[in-house]
């Protein structure tokens, strides 16, 4: 069976995102489920969000809470925040499979690609 993970990568310094807020979502014609809130490692890591039978087909958001982790490195934020909770949506074909969401971020602009 597959796993989701995450990473955070802070591109104003080039390092790993530590003690960032993750909150993941299952996404279903009733709305949104909370499933699980982790916070970042050192390495920017979280340990797997879904694996084994929590993996299922189905749609995802992943929510950041970029602004927050920012603030708490000291960068000068306007208010409100231009880039602040970040949520990505993205869908799970196969449980077979690994699916990596990273984040890419800044207080100005974020990005996102799917890793293995």
């Amino acid at each position: 069976m597959g796993k989701l993970s995450t990473h955070v990568l802070d591109i104003t310094v080039g390092k790993p995102g530590a003690g960032v807020k993750v909150a993941l979502y299952a996404v279903g014609p009733a709305g949104k489920t909370l499933l699980k809130t982790d916070v970042t490692n050192a390495d920017g890591r979280c340990a797997p969000l879904l694996e084994g039978d929590a993996m299922q087909v189905g749609q995802y958001e992943l929510v950041f809470d970029a602004g927050d982790y920012f603030a708490a490195q000291g960068v000068e934020l306007p208010t409100p925040r231009f880039i602040d909770r970040v949520t990505l949506a993205f869908g799970i074909a196969s449980v077979d499979q690994n699916y990596h969401v990273p984040l890419v971020v800044s207080p100005w602009a974020y990005s996102t690609y799917r890793g293995s």
